[in-house]
């Protein structure tokens, strides 16, 4: 199975998570560099390499909801969980 494979080369949903949010951050950056670094290109060919950089948050993220729910059921999903507090 690829999951339990990335879970045992130390991979864990956390680092799955922080790809997906980096990966919007590529994109963003990746639609304004092709934009000002290649003139000329119109703005069809930023929009391609922006999709094409965003089209990884979604994989990375489904990533992490398969590692978590490995890791939970494997019992190593680490982090502490807060007891709900009464509003007031």
């Amino acid at each position: 199975m690829i999951i339990q494979k990335m879970h045992d080369m130390g991979i864990r949903s956390e680092h799955a998570y922080m790809a997906a949010f980096a990966s919007i951050g590529l994109s963003v950056a990746s639609w304004a560099g092709s934009l000002k670094m290649e003139p000329g290109t119109g703005l069809a060919r930023a929009d391609r390499w922006g999709l094409f950089v965003g089209e990884w948050a979604p994989t990375f993220f489904g990533l992490g909801l398969a590692l978590s729910h490995y890791e939970q059921q494997d019992g190593t999903l680490t982090g502490t969980v807060h007891p709900l507090r009464e509003a007031g």
